[in-house]
Formats: C-alpha cells, structure tokens, sequence
C-alpha cells in the first residue's frame, strides 16, 4: 500500500472533521445568541411617605387604646370571678323514655308483620306442594 495514499485519505478526513466541528461550533453559538425573553421584576408597589404616616399614626392609636385599655383593667379587677359551673348532664325522664321504647316497639312490630306478610304465601304454596306428593 502507498503510503502517500493513506496520509492523503487521513488527511481528507481531518479536513472533513474540521468542516463538520465547525458547523456544529456555529449552530452552538447562534443557540446562546439567540435572545431569551427576561423576566421583567415584578412591579413593586410602593406607598407615598404621606401614606404610610398616615399608617404609622393609626397603628400608634390602636396601640395607645389596648395599652390603656390593659393599665385600666388591673385597676378594676380586684374580685375574683365566680368559677364558672359545670352543665349537669341532660338526661331523659321517665316518661319520655316509656315514650320513646313505645315508638320502638310499635316500628318493630310493623317490621316483623311486613316480613311475616312476605313469607305467609310461600309458606302456603310450599304446605300444596308438599300435600300434593
């Protein structure tokens, strides 16, 4: 084999190469060229000095009223207060419970006579049946 071939054939594509990295270089920049939309900082909203005196003056008096308002309040609660009572437990009277088991019983009652109604006709087809043998 002739060897100027092989360093002409290596040469060839080296050159190759070079053409190709320096496509690849160029679409890589046009990449980080290409703008990218910046985020605008938010708006920030700001008050007028004049505002926030007028805010700083209003939270001073909601400050001096509960300030007053505590120095006041030890000055006019020597007493103790009454500890408070307890709920008695509710509980049903008698009557009421009489009342209640009476409803209970009549609903079970109609329960059992629906149920009672529903298997009656089985029974009495099953009783011909059996008489029928």
């Amino acid at each position: 084999m002739d060897t100027n071939l092989v360093i002409a054939a290596i040469d060839a594509e080296i050159e190759r190469l070079q053409k190709a990295r320096v496509l690849l270089s160029s679409l890589d920049e046009a990449v980080q060229e290409a703008p990218v939309p910046a985020k605008r900082p938010a708006k920030r909203r700001s008050l007028s000095a004049n505002a926030r005196k007028r805010i700083a003056e209003a939270q001073r008096k909601r400050w001096a009223a509960t300030k007053k308002a505590v120095k006041a309040a030890p000055a006019a609660a020597p007493k103790k207060a009454a500890p408070a009572k307890k709920r008695a437990k509710r509980t049903l009277s008698p009557e009421a419970r009489k009342r209640i088991a009476a409803a209970q019983k009549k609903r079970w009652a109609a329960v059992k006579a629906e149920k009672a109604a529903k298997q009656a006709p089985a029974k009495k087809a099953a009783k011909k049946a059996a008489k029928k043998k």
